[in-house]
């Protein structure tokens, strides 16, 4: 990921400092880096001399004190609370005043890393999405103390490199990591009461919901020890609210190191010749699995609007550009109904008797007033 938002702003006429205490990880990262513009090159989406400079424009380091003379710093380290507060206690003693501390967290508090340091309002969360050179979406996140020129400037700057911002409340998970809990927690729940296989369940959101990836096929991308402990994070953070609430199934794929794609094993095999189990192509069970985790997900993005988490359009904004959902999942009720949403989530209630399948009180107020998003 560091190095990925160092390809971003060396490639728009930044000069970078990359820094990491492991040598050979920033010898891995230059090599990729010239990789990957050589393959702009040849593509013929950049120049050689856009290339050359894009390289030349990345320095890295393995000492703070290289960062003396940066205006703009951005952690990315492991999601460890302890490891970054240790970071950026580092980084103040290096930086000038003036100089904006932004982490790249996804899921933690943005307020306790600032806490760490002396000046406080200068620290902001600047959270990027994998791969950063070709994800647009880039959540901003003020913490309590963040200064409203900070947040101002550290937006201004994350927009001239062409990302698609939006402002989160800094709340566990933010606006993605917390809306899109129920697309890979509700998938699983279904495969653990036996509702669907996996390859089912990813076959029912792809083919009735279009969405670009299934769940499970996701996971894998992403790495199921990642999303196990962003989960993990969340539902810690919420006191424990059954809603965000990690799986056995999550947890023993991750301690078994079945990881997904990086792995070679995670849900599925990803060895040599190995083939996806086939899928239920039942069009009233593919339904029913659909129409289980969209409603899960737009209740999510209905209580992140009720809660002030971000706006209307931010929600819709970050949903479709930073995890690739083919609709706004607000936008994408009003067209279903608000209050069909409302009953299917009420039915699952009455089923389970769990606060997990509790609907937002702006779905009910909604609802009865007969009012939509949009």
């Amino acid at each position: 990921m560091g190095s990925g938002i160092a390809q971003v702003a060396a490639q728009n006429g930044h000069r970078v400092w990359l820094f990491d205490t492991n040598e050979d990880a920033l010898t891995k990262s230059q090599a990729s880096l010239k990789k990957i513009m050589s393959r702009l090159v040849e593509k013929e989406r950049i120049t050689e001399e856009q290339a050359s400079q894009t390289i030349e424009n990345v320095q890295t380091c393995s000492e703070f004190d290289s960062f003396r003379h940066c205006g703009f710093v951005i952690e990315a380290v492991v999601e460890n609370l302890d490891v970054k507060k240790e970071v950026f206690q580092s980084l103040e003693a290096q930086v000038d005043e003036s100089c904006i501390l932004a982490t790249n967290t996804s899921s933690l508090s943005v307020a306790s890393i600032a806490a760490t340091c002396k000046v406080p309002s200068r620290v902001v969360g600047v959270h990027f999405f994998n791969p950063a050179p070709l994800m647009p979406l880039v959540e901003i996140v003020p913490a309590v103390q963040t200064a409203s020129a900070i947040l101002e400037q550290a937006k201004t700057l994350v927009d001239s490199w062409k990302k698609v911002t939006v402002i989160a409340k800094d709340t566990p998970g933010f606006i993605v990591n917390r809306v899109a809990r129920p697309f890979y927690g509700e998938a699983i729940r279904m495969y653990e009461e036996g509702v669907a296989e996996m390859s089912t369940i990813d076959y029912a959101m792809k083919e009735v919901g279009k969405f670009r990836m299934g769940p499970f096929e996701l996971m894998d991308y992403i790495g199921n020890d990642i999303n196990y402990a962003v989960t993990e994070s969340v539902w810690t953070a919420f006191y424990y609210d059954p809603r965000y609430r990690p799986s056995f199934t999550q947890k023993r794929m991750t301690e078994a190191g079945y990881l997904g794609r990086k792995s070679g094993r995670g849900y599925y095999d990803y060895s040599d010749g190995a083939t996806k189990p086939p899928a239920d192509t039942n069009p009233a069970v593919l339904e029913a699995i659909h129409w289980r985790i969209l409603i899960m997900l737009i209740n999510e993005a209905a209580d992140a609007l009720h809660l002030g988490i971000a706006s209307r359009d931010d929600i819709d904004l970050a949903m479709t550009k930073g995890v690739n959902y083919p609709k706004g999942l607000l936008k994408w009720a009003d067209e279903i109904g608000i209050q069909k949403i409302l009953d299917g989530l009420d039915k699952l209630y009455l089923a389970y008797h769990e606060e997990r399948y509790r609907a937002s009180v702006l779905l009910r107020q909604y609802a009865a007033f007969n009012r939509t998003f949009y």
